[in-house]
């Protein structure tokens, strides 16, 4: 991929970007998130994103975080339309037992987060982001070759042209390096549905 044809929403103030590698240096007290549970309002993180209007594709990126040490320090794949309209994948740190592979995907202001916990020493992750038109599937895998599914959802303003890339932050005081390689997009991945008919109007 070119990446010289993304684009900075919030551009942090410590980043490199090369010919195949990205690294940013998140900066504390940055985060996404829409009001659900928590009733705040954080729209801080950097997204590092292509623009696009095709319908059908994948997007592959690699992820490393060895860096990471403090709760809630993430990075990971991101589809940022609008301050209340995003979906996005990582892994969060927790402590030195566990911590969080999970997703969020926000409509309309309200955003939710779906985990699970895995060993805190997963230090690297590849995610896949595919599109169906205003469908999106977010897929994780430990080795770039086989991946499991981790979301399937719907983007209520994810129809037309959109942005998606990647992106990092600390959303407690915390620092650290993340590090982005394996830039990949590709035909959808994700074939279309072959089960239950839809059921008749």
């Amino acid at each position: 991929m070119d990446l010289k044809k993304f684009e900075w929403t919030r551009p942090p103030k410590v980043y490199t970007v090369a010919a195949d590698r990205v690294e940013i240096v998140t900066e504390a007290h940055t985060d996404l998130w829409q009001r659900t549970y928590y009733h705040f309002q954080n729209d801080s993180a950097p997204a590092f994103q292509l623009e696009t209007d095709e319908k059908f594709f994948s997007f592959v990126v690699k992820t490393d975080f060895a860096e990471s040490h403090h709760r809630f320090d993430q990075c990971g794949v991101v589809m940022y339309l609008d301050s209340e309209n995003w979906l996005k994948a990582s892994i969060e740190y927790e402590n030195e037992e566990f911590q969080h592979l999970g997703s969020v995907v926000t409509n309309g202001g309200y955003s939710d987060w779906a985990t699970t916990e895995i060993p805190a020493a997963t230090k690297s992750m590849w995610y896949r982001l595919s599109r169906r038109e205003d469908d999106y599937r977010v897929e994780c895998s430990t080795d770039g070759v086989k991946f499991q599914q981790m979301r399937i959802c719907h983007m209520q303003k994810g129809g037309g042209k959109i942005r998606f890339g990647i992106y990092a932050c600390s959303p407690e005081d915390s620092s650290f390096r993340a590090v982005f390689t394996d830039f990949k997009m590709t035909e959808c991945q994700w074939q279309a549905h072959d089960g239950q008919p839809p059921d008749e109007v």
